[in-house]
């Protein structure tokens, strides 16, 4: 038998493409992480946009619920009258509400206004600092 040299035994060298490989797997980690953030994120907007809408057609059910007992000659509460035009509103959320104002004639009715609508005024910053060059 030969004895081996210790010397001349040298560990498998890290070559270039090993370290293409290693880049390649981290590269790869950190899109599939930012994949998965995207998804999330996604996913909030869609449920809050579901939110909205679930919202404003609820409001919309109750303004309907509103005008049909108009229709049938009952006033409900909160509905103000002002020359046979009726207007009263539907809560969508904390910051918008439906705004709704009818004529009822008869046995039938025109809609004057069906509108989502802030709930406060909406007040300007005019403050704007522009940069005059000094």
């Amino acid at each position: 038998m030969q004895k081996r040299d210790k010397s001349r035994f040298s560990p498998p060298a890290l070559g270039g493409s090993s370290l293409l490989v290693v880049f390649a797997v981290l590269c790869l980690t950190v899109f599939a992480l930012l994949g998965l953030s995207t998804v999330r994120a996604d996913g909030r907007l869609a449920e809050a946009a579901t939110e909205a809408v679930s919202a404003y057609y609820r409001a919309d059910a109750e303004a309907q619920e509103i005008l049909a007992r108009l229709r049938s000659g009952t006033m409900p509460e909160g509905v103000q009258e002002n020359n046979g035009i009726y207007a009263f509103t539907c809560a969508i959320s904390e910051t918008q509400q439906l705004e709704v104002q009818v004529r009822v004639e008869g046995g039938g009715y025109n809609v004057l206004r069906w509108q989502a609508a802030p709930t406060e005024e909406w007040e300007t910053d005019g403050h704007l600092t522009v940069w005059d060059g000094e």
